[in-house]
């Protein structure tokens, strides 16, 4: 293992030197946006080479993408405390969303987790069979009775699809002039809820 750079403190372990790439690619994330974060970046972050974030990571969307995955994590834990409590499936779904919809946009790691597939393009990564994946195993956490909402454990990836097309939209093409959040719950108090009540309700 390298020890040049490092700000003076050399890793002790392979695993430590992963993980402090990672963290610096994080805080260029932080400052640049995914787009504009390079390999380069990360090195300079670090007081290291290019060479010595290679021996680690083959390339800069690799590095993203632990950036995303330990994001999604943290998220993902923070979004299922803030549903305790809540569990009727329409009111956890539409306060589930709402904490997406006010949080994602304030937080770079965030829309890295929904957009690494295309750094361009929140709407292409959100959209992913990986994220959508996603998005049902984070259903799975919320305190709610899916069963007893008539809502089996194989439907729960078609809601998480649904899910992720509305964040998409709400997040990355907001109405003109962009709805106020009270606007938003309306529209899936209204529309999203209704086909998420008991079936015998």
């Amino acid at each position: 293992m390298a020890h040049h750079g490092w700000g003076g403190r050399p890793p002790a372990s392979d695993a430590e030197a992963r993980q402090r790439i990672v963290d610096a690619t994080a805080r260029c994330i932080d400052r640049h946006g995914a787009a504009k974060t390079t390999l380069s970046d990360v090195a300079n972050e670090l007081g290291v080479t290019r060479q010595t974030v290679y021996r680690h990571f083959a390339r800069i969307g690799d590095i993203v993408g632990e950036v995303a995955a330990q994001g999604a994590e943290s998220f993902v834990d923070r979004l299922v405390a803030h549903l305790q409590g809540i569990g009727d499936p329409a009111e956890a779904v539409v306060e589930g969303m709402m904490f997406c919809v006010r949080t994602i946009p304030t937080e770079p790691r965030l829309s890295t987790m929904l957009q690494i597939r295309d750094s361009g393009a929140f709407g292409r990564g959100a959209t992913t069979a990986d994220a959508i994946a996603y998005g049902a195993r984070m259903l799975h956490r919320f305190p709610v009775d899916w069963a007893a909402a008539g809502i089996g454990a194989d439907e729960l990836t078609g809601l998480a699809e649904i899910i992720m097309r509305l964040l998409t939209s709400f997040v990355e093409h907001p109405s003109d002039p962009p709805h106020e959040h009270d606007r938003i719950r309306a529209l899936l108090d209204r529309w999203l809820a209704p086909a998420l009540h008991p079936v015998n309700a």
